[in-house]
């Protein structure tokens, strides 16, 4: 596979992720939020394992040929994403929160990390139109006759990616925690744009299905 088709992919790839969407969202309430954007970031890019392996394999193909599938994962991502930014939105915390309560805290320290990476991964995993992007994207960037196995070239390129989001993720939710550490007002009304953006998603979802 060769080099330059995997930098055109990148290229690609960065000014996608640079689209702010919900990945971006919950990025940043995780910077406002908890101690560290690590678990959130962790998740994201987990869910995105998850679609890179799916395409891998063939299924997402699958998928895509049968609408109701894909309909009914649309409106459980759909779904997903309108709760989540509604409790976002009823909980909405600032920058230091977290380490105020540590010490009561401490005890549900893992338990909480794992809220965070699963609540990630359900973002990006359920994300139908993710699932679309890599199938339509990844496939663009694979060289037949290489002598790469074909989903041995779709596991580089989610590679890729996935190493992106991960930086570009990770500076989104450090910025936010740092630019609006003293400025708890600020803070608070950004982390509920946050999940304000995660429920329009959702429901401009909903409408997508409802109105196909």
């Amino acid at each position: 596979m060769a080099v330059s088709s995997i930098t055109a992919f990148w290229a690609v790839s960065v000014l996608l992720i640079l689209v702010p969407g919900a990945d971006w969202a919950y990025a940043i309430s995780a910077g406002l939020r908890d101690r560290s954007v690590g678990p959130a970031v962790g998740g994201l890019l987990l869910g995105y394992v998850g679609l890179t392996a799916v395409v891998a394999a063939g299924v997402a193909a699958v998928v895509a040929d049968h609408p109701a599938v894909l309909a009914s994962l649309t409106l459980l991502g759909a779904m997903y994403l309108i709760w989540l930014g509604a409790t976002t939105l009823a909980r909405p915390s600032t920058p230091g929160a977290a380490e105020q309560s540590a010490a009561g805290a401490s005890a549900d320290a893992p338990a909480a990390r794992r809220s965070r990476i699963l609540q990630g991964a359900g973002i990006s995993g359920l994300n139908p139109k993710a699932l679309l992007l890599f199938l339509a994207l990844l496939p663009q960037f694979t060289q037949p006759g290489t002598g790469w196995p074909l989903a041995l070239q779709i596991s580089t390129l989610g590679l890729v990616h996935i190493l992106s989001c991960g930086a570009i993720y990770l500076c989104v939710g450090i910025l936010a925690r740092t630019v609006l550490r003293a400025r708890p007002a600020a803070a608070r009304a950004v982390t509920r744009v946050s999940g304000a953006a995660m429920i329009v998603i959702g429901v401009v979802l909903v409408v997508e299905q409802l109105t196909a």
